[in-house]
């Protein structure tokens, strides 16, 4: 389901900044936040019926408020460790489209990016977190899509490079990644036909599409040694104008692929009362590129263990059984790192997981990734 959720403005976000985390010692740097200001204007929100064209949607969408491209992976590498990543460009506008002001300063910008960027060491224990603030001005952050896609927040970034072929690279703390990316399924429309509805009131809604099956191949730099990796990453990108229902407090969101060649992405919305909302949904594509969108009541997610955040002392599931019955799908999903859990400009957990099970009788293996949001603090206010 994806994201997200805007607290967050620094006094120095002219320059940008970044801050950091690490669970191998090091404490989170704690920083002073504020809203980012809106100015009043009317943006556009998601509504049903909307067509979708590519390249073009892979760019920002400065007609709606929040927008966000979200890479993950798991690797492996070439001594056998076992790593995953997450690198997330967020987009705030600060003033609608029909607001917009021209001004010559090449410092003025009226949209706001922040990044986020971590790395799960799965065969170390460790998990490191980092976090980027700019604005669009003199080219710190923004977006393109002529004459080819690229994201970037300063030096953290993704960009197209031929059909289907992409480079990212993100570096932070003793670590680097610089991987090629291959989509080969190509963009696949969430919800119904990309409109992706997430509560009851008018614009509870994104325009959501995912790339389901990335094939990744690069270097990994970690402790200043360099390691060729290769794997398979997602991408979801999201945009809308909307906040959660008043009762939401937050999600869990899963991303797996299949080693048949399928791939399932679910998620559930937790309202206050803890129990799930029906506007939770999902998407079974499948090996053939076909899908089969999932209601609320044609997926069932069970909880089977707990883990308890030594730091925010929030206790976030950490063992699932998801099963789909029309699919007779099964799969039992676990954390591959307990601690996964990102102390950045909001608390949310965010890491690899694996999945095994079974699909029409036969056994079936996967990997992923999860995302728990509403844990540590509700999203109200924030998506």
């Amino acid at each position: 389901m994806k994201k997200w959720l805007w607290i967050v403005g620094l006094v120095v976000i002219v320059l940008g900044t970044e801050v950091g985390m690490s669970r191998s010692g090091s404490q989170p740097v704690q920083m002073s936040l504020e809203t980012f200001p809106v100015i009043e204007g009317e943006f556009q929100r998601a509504e049903v019926g909307r067509l979708f064209s590519f390249p073009a949607d892979h760019g920002a969408h400065l007609d709606y408020q929040t927008e966000w491209w979200y890479y993950t992976g798991n690797l492996v590498a070439e001594d056998g460790r076992l790593f995953g990543f997450q690198l997330t460009f967020f987009r705030r506008g600060l003033v609608s489209q029909s607001e917009r002001v021209p001004r010559e300063s090449r410092w003025a910008g009226d949209q706001i990016y922040m990044a986020h960027f971590a790395l799960s060491w799965i065969s170390d224990r460790r998990f490191d977190a980092f976090e980027r603030f700019s604005r669009e001005a003199v080219g710190l952050a923004g977006t393109q899509v002529d004459p080819l896609y690229r994201v970037w927040l300063e030096n953290w970034k993704v960009v197209q490079v031929g059909d289907n072929q992409y480079q990212l690279f993100a570096e932070a703390g003793d670590i680097m990644l610089d991987l090629a990316l291959q989509d080969v399924k190509g963009p696949v429309l969430q919800g119904v036909a990309g409109y992706s509805r997430k509560g009851p009131d008018p614009g509870n809604a994104s325009y959501y599409y995912s790339q389901t099956r990335l094939l990744l191949q690069g270097k990994l730099t970690v402790q200043s040694r360099v390691l060729n990796v290769h794997g398979e990453g997602w991408m979801d990108h999201e945009f809308g104008t909307s906040t959660l229902s008043g009762n939401q407090v937050g999600w869990d969101w899963f991303a797996l692929q299949l080693d048949e060649g399928s791939e399932l992405m679910v998620y559930t919305i937790r309202n206050v009362n803890g129990e799930t909302d029906p506007f939770s949904s999902g998407m079974i594509i499948r090996a053939d590129c076909s899908t089969h969108l999932l209601k609320f009541e044609d997926f069932i997610l069970k909880v089977t263990d707990t883990w308890k955040s030594p730091q925010t002392r929030a206790v976030y599931p950490a063992g699932w059984i998801i099963e789909v019955p029309e699919e007779e799908l099964t799969l039992r999903v676990s954390p591959r790192l307990d601690d996964q859990e990102l102390h950045l400009s909001f608390t949310y957990w965010e890491g690899s997981v694996e999945a095994s099970g079974e699909q029409a009788g036969k056994a079936v293996n996967g990997q992923g990734y999860a995302e728990l949001t509403g844990y540590a603090q509700s999203m109200q206010g924030r998506f």
